[in-house]
């Protein structure tokens, strides 16, 4: 079994883009590649790292069940 793979790029970043890019293509698994608008591979810009961090969650959340009580 494969664990599925999200992958975050800054839309600043035109090569960053390409090699994730050839990664996620290689993949044999459930993926997904989110490139984020204005942002660069450090997301310093502002709210890109919010947005990074937001759409982890979002992809967190949709992938692993609620602990046990």
């Amino acid at each position: 079994m494969a664990a599925p793979t999200l992958m975050l790029v800054g839309g600043w970043d035109d090569g960053v883009i390409d090699l994730n890019q050839q990664a996620y293509d290689q993949l044999r698994c459930e993926k997904k590649l989110l490139i984020v608008p204005g942002a660069t591979h450090l997301f310093e810009e502002s709210g890109t790292l919010e947005e990074v961090a937001r759409q982890a969650a979002l992809w967190f959340a949709g992938h692993f069940a609620p602990a046990a009580r």
